[in-house]
């Protein structure tokens, strides 16, 4: 792990363009495409993906250092990215447990096919526990689904969609339904993504208006509620580790341009830089240390679900507590970067203006703030008792 070069599959060069674009995209709220192709050229959709389907075969720890890589350049870019890694992830996993439900995942990323995730829906806090999106059985194993989901990101690319939807009507129900969609006239995609930040991942309400999976496509049924089932540990796993490797990748960013000023500036009233201030160096130094926490903590997790570690029930704990300590994290340093670059930071066309806007959707991703807490105090404490 420690000998991976990141800059093999994101090099200087192809981040450098891709960070000129993104201040562009940003600015007219598109999607961005050209990173897209670049990345889809450089093998970078099949990074986790086996070697024998086409794919690079890395590991989910190699992953989440390309995903802080990339999201250094263009926070929208890694975090739209991010959720077509989730399914090849979640194909890994399950494929490193002995079990090849998504083997089509792993083959259709494999030849340049984009996934994109749609779990997400209005006011629905179970997440991938329930479900308001209606699943109706076809008779032959597959499911019609008809509902509304959010923050779609890959909105205009996605070739294959990821989602689930609540069974009421089945002898065994209610059931849980996973499956997969392709893109086609029962699924509309609204153009409402006009956001403080993350303008480029372009994540549109998707309606669902009875859009139909064959029965081979249909990959779970399960009862409402937690569950222990691999594809629920798979999904929430790797979602929760790139997710906070993005916002660590911007935390770094950050720090990185705060230094830049820092460096750079210079005081009018001691006539030096000020990177010899002691306050500017407390700050600066506040911002490290608090960034340096994280990328050691994602390498272990990412390796421990790599390995197949049991930590039985701490996991989701652990899971959830990743994402939302990168986010408070990644939401601090970008704050601190602000102070010290100064009031030029506070104009639109300001790299740090984008990151400050970028940062806060951090917070709207599952885990939050409230699910992380009430995860870990499940966790130690155990269910509420009378």
């Amino acid at each position: 792990m420690t000998s991976f070069d990141p800059a093999r599959f994101l090099p200087d060069d192809l981040l450098a363009r891709i960070r000129e674009r993104a201040a562009v995209h940003d600015r007219d709220n598109t999607f961005p495409h050209d990173d897209l192709d670049d990345l889809r050229a450089a093998g970078y959709l099949g990074i986790l993906v086996p070697s024998a389907q086409g794919g690079a075969g890395l590991s989910l720890a190699e992953a989440s250092l390309l995903q802080q890589r990339l999201a250094g350049a263009a926070p929208a870019t890694a975090l739209a990215v991010n959720m077509h890694l989730v399914w090849t992830g979640v194909a890994k996993v399950l494929r490193d447990r002995g079990i090849d439900d998504l083997a089509f995942v792993e083959q259709r990323a494999g030849a340049g096919e984009v996934f994109a995730f749609g779990i997400s829906e209005a006011g629905n806090d179970l997440v991938l526990f329930g479900s308001d999106t209606v699943a109706e059985p076809d008779g032959a194993g597959g499911y019609t689904f008809t509902g509304t989901k959010i923050f779609t990101s890959l909105s205009p690319v996605w070739t294959h969609l990821g989602v689930h939807g609540l069974d009421t009507t089945s002898a065994d129900a209610p059931q849980m339904v996973f499956a997969f969609l392709d893109r086609g006239e029962a699924i509309v995609a609204r153009d409402d993504w006009d956001t403080l930040g993350m303008r480029g991942t372009q994540s549109r309400t998707t309606e669902l208006r009875g859009a139909h999976a064959p029965a081979e496509r249909v990959i779970r049924r399960l009862a409402p509620g937690p569950q222990p089932d691999p594809l629920i540990f798979g999904i929430f796993s790797v979602f929760e580790i790139l997710l906070a490797s993005v916002y660590t990748g911007i935390a770094r960013r950050a720090l990185e341009l705060a230094v830049d000023a820092a460096t750079a500036r210079r005081s009018k009233k001691t006539g030096t830089v000020y990177a010899n201030d002691p306050d500017i160096r407390w700050r600066v130094a506040d911002m490290a240390l608090a960034y340096d926490a994280l990328p050691p903590q994602l390498a272990t997790l990412a390796h421990d679900v790599d390995s197949g570690a049991d930590h039985g029930g701490q996991w989701f704990s652990l899971l959830a507590g990743v994402k939302y300590r990168a986010v408070s994290m990644a939401k601090a340093v970008v704050d601190d970067a602000i102070l010290v670059g100064g009031g030029s930071a506070y104009f639109a066309h300001s790299e740090l203006s984008r990151l400050y806007r970028d940062v806060l959707a951090g917070m709207f991703h599952p885990s939050d703030a409230e699910s992380a807490h009430s995860t870990a105090a499940a966790a130690w404490l155990g269910p509420v008792t009378d």
